[in-house]
C-alpha cells in the first residue's frame, strides 16, 4: 500500500524508439526473478501526454514488479480540486503554494484523497484537467511537489508516472519510458475511459481539452513536458495495451540483467 503525504512539507544514450515486435515472451516469466530481495530496486520513470497509457502501464508494471506506483498527475489534480473548493485563485502562486504546504494527500490502492476527502472520481474531469494544468505551471508549487516526489522515490522500487519524471524529478532514473499516441487516439481512449468523466462531453470536446492540456504542459516555463534524450520512446497508437506493458517490462528486464 502506498501513501503519498503532503503536510507542511518544506522544501548517455540517444532516444530509442521501441518496435512492437521487441517482446514476444510472456510477462509472467519475468515476475518471479524481480521479487528476489537482493535485486536492485530500480527507479522507473514513465512520462507522456494525457491518454498515452501512462496510468495503465505504470500500475501494471508496479504490480508485476512488486514496486510502488506513484501517479504524480493525481497529486496535481488533488491540489487543483482543493484550490477550487477553497476558492484559492489558480494563478495566485503564493496562495496555492501555501495550500500545498498544509494539506495531506494520500494515494493508495488506486484511491486518491486529500485532507480525508476521497477525490478519486471527482478529479478525473476536464474541469480538473484545467485546474491541474494551471497549478502545475506555478514554479513554487512544482518545487514543493518535485522535492516530495524525489523523497518518495529515492529508495527505488518505484514506478513513477507524470510529465517531468525522467527530465526533472529523476533525471538519472534507471529506466525512462516516454509513451505517446496520436491526438485522435488519445481522445478516443479518454472518451471510453470509465474512470474519467470525459466521455460525457463527446469526442470533439475531449480532443479540444487534450490539445489545450498538451499546449499548457509543453510550453510552461518550469518542467515542461518533453522527451528526455535517453528515454525509450513508445508510440502506443496502434499497440494493444498488453503489448505496451510487455515492451516496457522487457526494457526493465534488460536493465536488471545488464
Amino acid at each position: 500500500m502506498l501513501a503519498l503525504a503532503i503536510r507542511g512539507f518544506r522544501q548517455g544514450r540517444t532516444t530509442r524508439q521501441v518496435s512492437p515486435n521487441v517482446v514476444d515472451h510472456a510477462l509472467s516469466s519475468h515476475v518471479i526473478a524481480y521479487q528476489t530481495s537482493d535485486m536492485k530496486q530500480l527507479v522507473i520513470a514513465i512520462d507522456g501526454p494525457s491518454g498515452a497509457g501512462k496510468g495503465t502501464v505504470s500500475s501494471t508494471l508496479a504490480k508485476s514488479l512488486g514496486y510502488r506506483h506513484i501517479d504524480t498527475g493525481a497529486m496535481y489534480r488533488a491540489v487543483g480540486w482543493k484550490s477550487q473548493v477553497e476558492k484559492v485563485p489558480l494563478d495566485d502562486e503564493n496562495a496555492v503554494a501555501e495550500l500545498v504546504g498544509r494539506v495531506e494527500i494520500l494515494v493508495e490502492a488506486g484511491t486518491v484523497s486529500i485532507d480525508g476527502h476521497d477525490v478519486t472520481k471527482v478529479i478525473r474531469t476536464s474541469d480538473i484537467d484545467k485546474a491541474a494544468a494551471a497549478v502545475a505551471r506555478l514554479p513554487r508549487v512544482r518545487e514543493i511537489m518535485v522535492a516530495l516526489q524525489r523523497t518518495l522515490g529515492e529508495a527505488g522500487g518505484v514506478v513513477m508516472e507524470g510529465r517531468d519524471i525522467g527530465t526533472v524529478v529523476f533525471p538519472t532514473a534507471d529506466v525512462k519510458i516516454y509513451l505517446d499516441a496520436s491526438a485522435d487516439e488519445r481522445a478516443r481512449r479518454r472518451v471510453g475511459d470509465a474512470a474519467h468523466t470525459g466521455g460525457r462531453e463527446g469526442h470533439e470536446a475531449v480532443a479540444a481539452s487534450i490539445a489545450a492540456r498538451d499546449k499548457s504542459d509543453s510550453t510552461r516555463a518550469v518542467s515542461p513536458l518533453t522527451l528526455a534524450a535517453d528515454a525509450f520512446y513508445i508510440d502506443t497508437t496502434s499497440m494493444p495495451i498488453d503489448q505496451v506493458v510487455k515492451t516496457a517490462m522487457q526494457l526493465v528486464s534488460e536493465k536488471i540483467n545488464a
